[in-house]
């Protein structure tokens, strides 16, 4: 993996170095006087967080009234350097007791030393974990809220945390009852013409959970995706079961996914956080089951008249329904009012972003509603541009539905201990950018 950073600066909104911090070699200690010279003073700070001068790459980040800038000549891995940045500042808060600026890191020099020595090694990020660095790190910042309180943990355990693969995870947790909550929340894209055909749909998700488990838990998740099915009868020696499978996209997991298990047994396995964390994500781009259709109709009838009528229906099972429906249906600027007719809902016109807003609390699955406007336009002298007719957009949340397919096969949870535990499946399919041209 190409190296996150040579070396680190923070500097003031005047270009003074407050501290910095060189892990390799091949740049020198005086760098910064090119970030200055080529970068600050030609106000050239707002155009890209990425420059380079001469043989080197500068990658800085202004957060409050302070610049970090990282240093590499060689090919640095630039979305790994900001995530550094970014982790580092919450760590710097954490100690700080939620301030970060220019007097934080006045005051706390060698605290600030400390933790750059140990969250990242010749260019490599570490642990920037702060629950597990105060463990051994417990030196007290200014404006520090927690450096009064006794330790949780006793600092042994600190070692086992920051080299072992739970390091998200301390030991000892204890709940009286034992659940896991999982939801699977997904986004429909879709850009569909006037006559319904589509043109572009694709599906992301992602898989959030909240673990409440005692003690130190192994987790193990199976879905319906193809791959997955397919290497689970093969180690079974057995057919795969019949049913819907979907192939999932662009998949990324959560630090606490075994990922070489995944990559063998196409097993998500992992040992959760404790708390909300988010599981994976990923992306569907076949096989979508849109939970609405749109059908819209528009006459323009002479200057100062227009006519809409939009019909929608639901596609999915009658037992569902969808929450917070909402059609926007765009209008040319110079309307005056509308009238309207709705078979459900409550529709009116919207002056301020020059839509026809209809809104249904509650949308049946296998229904549909129909919605019928006059619409008056004001009459100008001036030369009419034609009108170029925008997208209509839909949002909606429909419970209990996913358009990818995706389904939950199991959860098991396996704890030394045996304990029983209760688990909680839920899914959500909402409106990404669900748009339908008239």
């Amino acid at each position: 993996m190409p190296v996150a950073a040579s070396a680190i600066y923070f500097l003031n909104l005047r270009g003074d170095v407050l501290i910095n911090r060189l892990y390799r070699d091949d740049v020198g200690g005086n760098m910064v006087d090119a970030f200055r010279t080529h970068i600050m003073q030609t106000k050239e700070l707002g155009t890209c967080p990425v420059r380079q001068i001469g043989g080197c790459s500068f990658l800085y980040m202004r957060i409050s009234n302070v610049y970090i800038v990282i240093v590499v000549s060689s090919n640095a891995n630039v979305a790994c350097a900001f995530k550094f940045v970014v982790e580092a500042v919450a760590l710097f808060k954490s100690y700080f007791g939620g301030a970060f600026d220019e007097d934080a890191i006045r005051n706390n020099f060698v605290l600030i030393y400390e933790l750059l020595d140990e969250i990242m090694d010749f260019g490599y990020p570490q642990n920037l974990s702060p629950e597990i660095l105060k463990l051994y790190i417990t030196q007290e910042g200014v404006r520090s809220p927690f450096s009064s309180k006794p330790s949780e943990k006793p600092v042994p355990n600190a070692t086992l945390q920051v080299t072992g693969a739970v390091g998200w995870r301390r030991e000892g947790l204890v709940y009286k009852k034992n659940e896991v909550f999982l939801d699977i929340v997904e986004s429909v894209n879709l850009l569909m013409s006037s006559k319904g055909s589509v043109l572009r749909c694709d599906v992301t998700g992602k898989i959030l959970m909240k673990c409440f488990l005692s003690g130190m838990p192994d987790l193990k998740l199976g879905l319906n995706d193809k791959i997955g099915l397919e290497k689970e009868s093969q180690l079974k020696s057995r057919p795969a079961k019949s049913g819907k499978t979907i192939e999932l996209d662009d998949v990324t997991f959560h630090q606490c996914v075994n990922l070489t298990r995944f990559n063998s047994e196409k097993t998500v396995s992992f040992v959760p956080p404790d708390g909300e964390f988010e599981l994976m994500k990923y992306r569907i781009t076949e096989g979508v089951n849109l939970p609405f259709r749109v059908l819209p109709t528009i006459k323009e009838l002479g200057r100062t008249r227009m006519e809409v009528n939009v019909k929608v229906k639901s596609v999915f099972g009658a037992k569902m329904f969808a929450l917070g429906v909402v059609v926007k249906v765009p209008v040319p600027k110079q309307t005056a009012k509308a009238s309207f007719q709705v078979t459900s809902g409550r529709a009116k016109y919207n002056a301020s972003i020059d839509c026809l807003v209809w809104k249904i609390r509650k949308f049946p699955g296998q229904t549909e509603s129909t919605m019928s406007a006059e619409v008056e336009l004001i009459s100008t002298m001036a030369e009419k541009k034609p009108w170029t007719r925008p997208p209509i957009q839909m949002e909606f949340q429909v419970p209990m539905f996913t358009a990818s397919g995706l389904r939950v096969r199991f959860l098991k949870v396996w704890e030394k201990s045996g304990y029983n535990t209760v688990e909680w499946v839920r899914y959500i399919t909402k409106a990404g950018s669900y748009e339908i041209r008239c």
